[in-house]
């Protein structure tokens, strides 16, 4: 069949209108200076998918200076003219962009770089950064009202920087939706020891100093990173099933607490291995150092950071985390829930599994507990805000969220649903809808109501 005239026109237009569309798109330009996540609006960068970090730090103790040669390699999602990067406080004396000098320019906590070239949508690219001075922990209402970040002990210094403290030590695109590999070296003086994440690769002397090689083969979100040093007692084997494990205590520690740190590593990693799914990283463990003011401890990929060991209770959450948060990272920060909520849960299937409350008890003891016109009952789960992002309800509630859905599912669809929630987004990001999605797909129900209650709507809900 012929065309007519103006046919023939109209499909000239369109196919003019997709060319100039496709040339638009194509065309160089600046990545963005964040990824619009509303709670910290400049951290991560667009234009650029993170794919590895070569970090290469040195830290001295006495003066409290690091300083540090950090290498990304990453592909370019448009093409780039110039890109951002994450960088708090400390001083930028040279960036080299695949090899060459770029220049840069700096606002705030953006680092602006300019390649020599374009870098065309679709192509790696590296970016090393040289840069030093004193890293300064951050602080105010998010994380419970204590500092966070690069913390300095008596001994050396402890690392937990969830959410937005990776850049106070490490230039990078610092959003937990951009996951990467990472190659960790430390420098340290000598007979202090360096942990961080993944598996040890090697460690060896020089010049009066210690230098420690980690490896996180499997994607890790900016937050997660850890490079903690000090005089740790260290212990090393395997789980009963053979995960290897690595636990670094405080010598200061050893006899101040009641809980064996690595037996109960040991025991819940494999027994969330058995709820949960497979253990997605390479070696589990722990990091217990002196740091009281810290307040918290922290999910660290592979070895949970405590800055003192609490209770049993806290090793379950933060191994729970190594499943929900680490493997399975949240797309924006306002899903934290997704976080927190099931690390708390996980507290109460542990005394459950240990006989000494069911999880019905737990949803209970806390729903009671707390009086219809309590604050608590006033944060919005799923978008509680970034300064209440770390609130208790979305502890708590969040968790009375799970149990809420595992009565109206029933324990079947309830025990297929978190390990295919940890599998289907293993290494990835997701959000609040992704899990509804699942859970209406695994229950075969309409959880619309549920969720409305529980996660969407402030004040105490009817049981």
């Amino acid at each position: 069949m012929a065309l007519s005239r103006s046919a023939r026109l109209g499909v000239l237009v369109t196919a003019a209108a997709s060319f100039l569309a496709i040339a638009a798109s194509s065309a160089p330009g600046p990545g963005a200076d964040g990824i619009g996540d509303p709670y910290f609006p400049q951290l991560g960068n667009g234009g650029f998918d993170a794919r590895h970090y070569a970090l290469d730090v040195a830290y001295d103790p006495d003066t409290d200076r690091l300083d540090g040669r950090t290498t990304i390699t990453a592909r370019a999602t448009r093409s780039l003219s110039s890109f951002d990067l994450d960088l708090q406080k400390l001083q930028v004396t040279g960036i080299e962009v695949n090899g060459r000098r770029a220049p840069f320019t700096r606002e705030g906590d953006e680092i602006r770089i300019t390649p020599r070239g374009v870098l065309p949508k679709g192509r790696d690219f590296t970016v090393t950064v040289t840069y030093g001075g004193v890293p300064e922990p951050l602080g105010g209402p998010i994380v419970f009202g204590s500092n966070y970040g690069w913390m300095k002990t008596s001994d050396g210094v402890f690392v937990a920087c969830e959410p937005n403290a990776a850049s106070t030590w490490f230039p990078s695109s610092d959003h937990p939706a951009d996951k990467a590999t990472y190659d960790i070296r430390i420098t340290a003086p000598k007979g202090l020891t360096a942990v961080s994440n993944g598996r040890l690769m090697s460690t060896y002397d020089k010049d009066g100093r210690t230098v420690t090689h980690w490896r996180e083969s499997r994607p890790m979100a900016t937050y997660l990173a850890t490079a903690t040093i000090g005089r740790f007692d260290v212990k090393t084997g395997k789980t009963p099933s053979g995960i290897p494990i690595y636990v670094a205590i405080d010598p200061v520690l050893a006899n101040s607490n009641n809980v064996d740190v690595y037996a109960v590593t040991a025991e819940a990693t494999d027994y969330w291995s058995k709820i949960f799914g497979p253990y997605p990283f390479e070696e589990t463990g722990a990091i217990v150092d002196d740091m009281p003011e810290a307040g918290f401890s922290l999910e660290v990929q592979s070895k949970p950071a405590y800055s003192a060991v609490r209770s049993e209770s806290t090793i379950v959450h933060e191994l729970a985390h190594q499943w929900f948060g680490d493997s399975v990272s949240v797309e924006r920060w306002k899903d934290i829930w997704l976080n927190e909520g099931f690390a708390t849960y996980a507290q109460w299937l542990w005394a459950e599994h240990r006989g000494t409350a069911s999880a019905h008890d737990s949803f209970l003891a806390g729903y009671d507990a707390r009086p219809a016109d309590s604050s608590f009952w006033q944060v919005t789960v799923a978008d509680p805000q970034r300064d209440t992002m770390f609130a208790s309800a979305v502890y708590q509630r969040g968790a009375m969220t799970l149990q809420a859905l595992r009565e109206r599912i029933g324990d079947t669809a309830f025990f297929k649903l978190l390990p295919a929630w940890a599998e289907l987004h293993r290494y990835g990001n997701a959000n609040t809808a992704d899990f509804m999605r699942l859970a209406e797909k695994i229950s075969g129900q309409q959880l619309d109501d549920l969720f409305q209650k529980w996660l969407f709507t402030t004040g105490k809900p009817a049981l």
